[in-house]
């Protein structure tokens, strides 16, 4: 039997796909967040070079990937698309499972297909300096390896919490020359000012933005670099399900669910876009479900509005599910997925019913991604455990139906640097959470008041 179904060099995508052009209704515009009104490019520039601001807006369905940055996705692109026979043999089902591995790049995540993009666009601008945020460290990893690919300097403000839980990815990011320092800090207004309320404050993705953001704006050699969330990052990711579509296809299967974890959106946006294109476009029928943590639930609890991308209200309004910006989840072992808000195309996607979302306890995830690595060899890292929990979640509801079901996820990185994670996991550490739904009502009552 065929497990593997890999593509040559030649097949890696030449072009990106911008679900903009397909969505049956516009994306609300970004606003400004001291006059709440439309962004317009001259807004954006303190923060990014004018061609990620063009492809932030841009309505064209495709748009070319540069020889430059094929050429260093080459380095791990195209990625294996695996169907996972052991573990449907473990859970007796008729499901057909299959993962694509995002863990075969450098950093070991899918984050440099947008790094590498970000940091050539910046590159050619004349940028000297990047900075940035990062959670669990994989897109602090990433950037810091891109930069250093273009000869960018980069500066990464990394969650506290993640900082000290995850020494080693701290490590990858100076080993690739960049500066690392836990947030919220005192290098800067914003995270002074949170310290003097909170000296203990853990950090959030969030603050960690504030802080980045306030670096890029005061300097103008420095542009602000974003892993998730963003229009053009997901469509830099698009790579992901542009490829497993060629897959499937050698693998004679069409998917009919496709689902990937949910922090920002990158990676279920990065598989799951090409599919909704095609259920928009050619009327096919594929479930797609973003997996997100019931300790940090923006979309399955969140609500549909116009809300801060960060803590200190520095970057950009957009309207997406959210938890409010001065959300403050707990410390869990998922940190890339500490973040209140989820990308704009994901919510109004989700908003329009064209995608679902579950939340599932850290617990659960975690055996889901014990029973992975038992069978099928592979550490996942936290954050993909949970589409691994969604995935055979959907395996076992087809077993339990007596339906045969292809299943998809993205894989989206390996956890041989999320160890301490499992330590906790194996050592009975692990206790489930799920945000209390007074701490979101309140955090949502300070929603910027928008009125277009």
């Amino acid at each position: 039997m065929e497990t593997q179904f890999n593509l040559k060099q030649s097949d890696i995508p030449k072009q990106w796909y911008n679900i903009q052009a397909d969505l049956p209704q516009p994306l609300p515009p970004t606003l400004h967040p001291l006059t709440m009104q439309p962004a317009g490019p001259a807004d954006m520039a303190p923060l990014f070079p004018m061609e990620i601001i063009l492809q932030e807006v841009s309505q064209e369905r495709y748009i070319d990937v540069p020889q430059e940055v094929r050429d260093i996705y080459a380095l791990w692109r195209p990625t294996p698309l695996l169907r996972a026979v052991r573990l449907e043999k473990a859970l007796g089902t008729p499901a057909k499972i299959f993962y694509k591995y995002e863990g075969t790049s450098p950093v070991g995540s899918h984050k440099p297909n947008t790094a590498v993009a970000q940091a050539y666009y910046n590159k050619v601008a004349g940028v000297k300096k990047l900075t940035t945020e990062t959670g669990a460290g994989q897109w602090g990893s990433a950037l810091a390896m891109a930069c250093n690919f273009f000869d960018i300097a980069c500066k990464v403000y990394m969650v506290k919490v993640s900082y000290h839980q995850k020494p080693y990815r701290r490590s990858v990011m100076q080993l690739f020359g960049a500066s690392v320092t836990p947030s919220p800090s005192m290098e800067t207004e914003s995270g002074r000012g949170i310290l003097a309320n909170d000296p203990d404050c853990p950090g959030t993705l969030g603050m960690a933005i504030s802080e980045a953001c306030e670096v890029a704006i005061k300097n103008e050699d420095t542009k602000y670099s974003l892993g998730s969330v963003l229009n053009h990052v997901l469509m830099h990711q698009t790579v992901i399900g542009e490829e497993t579509l060629m897959q499937l296809e050698l693998a004679g299967v069409s998917a009919d669910v496709v689902l990937g974890c949910v922090g920002g959106g990158s990676n279920f946006g990065g598989i799951m876009l090409p599919f909704l294109r095609n259920n928009l476009r050619d009327g096919a029928k594929t479930r797609l479900v973003g997996v997100e943590p019931m300790a940090c639930p923006s979309m399955t609890k969140g609500i549909y509005a116009f809300d801060y991308g960060d803590t200190a209200k520095m970057a950009p309004i957009v309207k997406m599910d959210t938890l409010g910006h001065d959300f403050v989840p707990p410390s869990i072992h998922a940190g890339g997925l500490r973040y209140h808000g989820v990308a704009p195309i994901l919510s109004l996607a989700h908003h329009l019913g064209l995608v679902d979302a579950i939340a599932v306890h850290q617990v659960p995830t975690f055996e889901a991604a014990a029973l992975f690595a038992r069978t099928e060899g592979i550490i996942p890292a936290p954050e993909s455990a949970h589409a691994i929990r969604g995935a055979i979640d959907e395996a076992l509801d087809a077993k339990a139906k007596g339906e045969e079901r292809v299943v998809v996820f993205c894989l989206s990185g390996h956890g041989f640097l999320d160890l301490g994670s499992y330590d906790a996991y194996l050592g009975g550490q692990l206790q489930d959470y799920a945000y209390p739904a007074e701490l979101i009502q309140a955090s949502l009552q300070k929603l910027p008041q928008v009125n277009l």
